[in-house]
């Protein structure tokens, strides 16, 4: 399997990406594209060149002169910047020269590019960003998280079958649980949008199990959680905030009591799970649903180890075949908007 990484996305890229991609092509044998400024690449591969035998990974490197920074327009950027390092990744799915492109970069560019290189699915009317969110029981995947900030009902509908069928295939659990964000678990509870979306989702053979409120989603009462791109990075933002705040008021308490700070190496183990359970890098990324390739989304503070598990959930959803999937769900349930 090929795949194309964005070696100059992220907060700290190129430093985060090469080392992710070396742990990538360490583990396992897919060929990784590392696309950006070749000078840049060859800098941090050499800071590696002690601790790995680089001459023995699967790696090559393809120059792209351009670069995307996070703050930029992210529709301008990727019409001005046709040989930024984001563009050349999409295109290089787009002509079948890579199954799959992972970027950390910036996550609205990632979807300009994805449209203007891969295009949407046949039926699909707006793509998503998804990603994993962690619950008392696991994960449950978020839908959208800020693609599409204005939705209509239809699109929620499509995000909901794109991310169910997602859960189901690389998660592996049959028909997951679909719930809709909203603020009252009755279906006339919320605004204008859950409510007809509400509707919509009941007449399908999803495994619909009715609205969500803020409190259900890290209770585990849903798999696969579906809202619009306003509301769910508002949620994302949060979840990111509150897990940090958590871990870091544990370490305060420690320390104030000096028996507790003892009996720390006996509760190591348990923290360690903790952290485990809410660490974002441990899911790396998550697919833009809805395009005609593989592309996949990573947090833009990813470290090696969160592009690495990146550029895994890449080979996963290209082994899965979840672009045909999709494609074949999607022509299927747009007779309930007919």
């Amino acid at each position: 399997m090929i795949i194309a990484l964005d070696a100059m996305g992220g907060d700290f890229a190129p430093v985060s990406t090469v080392e992710g991609a070396i742990l990538a092509a360490k583990q396992a044998n897919h060929k990784i594209l590392l696309v950006g400024q070749e000078q840049s690449i060859l800098d941090e591969m050499r800071k590696h060149s002690k601790k790995y035998n680089l001459k023995s990974l699967n790696i090559e490197i393809i120059n792209a002169d351009e670069v995307i920074a996070m703050d930029e327009h992210p529709v301008k950027a990727v019409r001005q910047k046709r040989n930024s390092s984001l563009s050349i990744c999409a295109n290089l799915v787009a002509s079948g020269k890579a199954d799959a492109f992972v970027s950390i970069g910036n996550s609205g560019a990632v979807m300009a590019a994805a449209l203007f290189y891969l295009k949407r699915i046949e039926g699909v009317l707006r793509p998503a960003i998804s990603t994993f969110f962690p619950t008392m029981e696991g994960n449950c995947i978020l839908a959208d998280m800020g693609a599409n900030v204005d939705c209509k009902p239809e699109y929620l509908l499509q995000f909901a079958i794109m991310a169910s069928l997602f859960y189901e295939k690389i998660v592996g659990i049959k028909r997951p649980r679909v719930g809709l964000v909203s603020v009252g678990e009755e279906p006339t509870k919320g605004n204008a949008l859950s409510v007809a979306t509400f509707e919509l989702l009941k007449k399908t053979d999803l495994n619909f199990i009715g609205n969500v409120e803020g409190r259900d989603i890290p209770r585990s009462k849903a798999d696969v959680v579906i809202c619009d791109g306003f509301v769910g990075n508002v949620i994302l933002k949060f979840g990111e905030g509150l897990s940090e705040m958590i871990l870091k008021l544990i370490k305060k308490a420690l320390k104030k009591h000096p028996f507790a700070w003892a009996s720390l190496p006996f509760l190591w183990l348990a923290i360690k799970d903790l952290r485990k359970s809410v660490d974002y890098t441990e899911i790396g990324g998550a697919p833009l649903l809805g395009v005609n390739g593989i592309s996949i989304v990573g947090h833009g503070s990813s470290n090696a180890k969160a592009v690495k598990n990146a550029i895994f959930a890449g080979v996963r959803a290209v082994e899965q075949n979840l672009v045909y999937e999709i494609k074949e769900a999607i022509a299927k349930y747009n007779k309930v908007i007919e």
